[in-house]
């Protein structure tokens, strides 16, 4: 066992000018926002409106976005746990904002789904693909962090959840909920927890993004393993958006060319961000702003 060094209290203290300490902050001012003050009245009234093709629209996205944010909370804990036994206080100081925005954003959908009426299983949504990402990818992928915290195995967790369920899927999800609802001029409720929640996750993915540049500064070699990785997830994210469209359009005139078009160039920033790391000295990664990095 490993000896315990208490860092807070030496000559070290707290590193304030570290991008995770920096994020901590952040969420302190603008992480806390209640879901339950979030007003559903005309969510509840638009939602009478829309056709039977655009409530399935509509509710495609919020169960995949409630399943998907169940899914980050439950398997978020073995890379909290990775990160503390390393001692790493100031990141490990952000990542429990982490876990209860994720907690929250799980109520917020949960709420919204309540608030309209519907309380039925809506895991007929969860299709193969979105299955083999949440059910078994995900899980299995951070479980691994339990009995391996090698510096590979916290790159693949981070790049499977912070570069590719986050900023890949969930920013195509934000993308389609704002081309539908803010076109349309429907739900505002929804809404507006939808674009508190988008700023909550980009300091998850900007700490994502900190932590493999890290990794990639220590270890030249995880640069590599985390393009492999992600190459071998853009696959799933194509799959993903076409079990999305059953036509040309879906009930709201969108087309898959345009889903496909911002995927695509998520998954591209992701990678570019990640390669700026290549050759960087510790200090500059840790230095970096919130600008770097994505934070909104």
């Amino acid at each position: 066992m490993n000896k315990r060094e208490i860092i807070t209290t030496s000559s070290r203290g707290i590193n304030e000018e570290l991008l995770p300490y920096r994020l901590f902050q952040k969420a302190k001012r603008f992480g806390i926002w209640n879901p339950s003050d979030i007003d559903f009245t005309q969510d509840t009234k638009d939602w009478k409106s829309l056709s039977d093709a655009q409530r399935n629209e509509v509710l495609r996205l919020i169960s995949q976005f409630q399943a998907g944010e169940e899914a980050v909370t439950l398997d978020l804990l073995p890379l909290m746990m990775a990160i503390a036994k390393e001692g790493r206080i100031e990141e490990e100081m952000y990542l429990t904002t982490f876990l209860f925005e994720e907690a929250k954003h799980t109520e917020f959908f949960r709420l919204a789904l309540n608030a309209i009426g519907e309380t039925g299983d809506l895991s007929i949504y969860h299709t193969d693909t979105y299955k083999t990402i949440f059910y078994e990818l995900l899980p299995q992928t951070m479980d691994r962090l339990i009995h391996d915290q090698s510096p590979e195995a916290i790159a693949e967790a981070s790049t499977v959840y912070n570069m590719f369920v986050e900023g890949v899927l969930a920013e195509t999800g934000y993308f389609s909920f704002y081309r539908t609802l803010e076109e349309a001029g429907i739900m505002p409720g929804l809404l507006q927890g939808v674009g508190l929640l988008k700023k909550d996750e980009s300091r998850h993915i900007g700490y994502g993004t900190f932590l493999l540049q890290r990794l990639i500064s220590e270890h030249e070699h995880i640069f590599d393993l985390v393009s492999e990785k992600m190459k071998q997830l853009t696959p799933y994210a194509i799959k993903l958006n076409h079990e999305g469209m059953s036509g040309e359009q879906n009930a709201f005139g969108h087309t898959i060319d345009e889903t496909m078009a911002f995927t695509m160039r998520q998954l591209s920033v992701r990678m570019d961000i990640l390669a700026r790391a290549r050759g960087k000295r510790m200090e500059e990664i840790y230095r970096m702003t919130e600008d770097e990095v994505g934070v909104v």
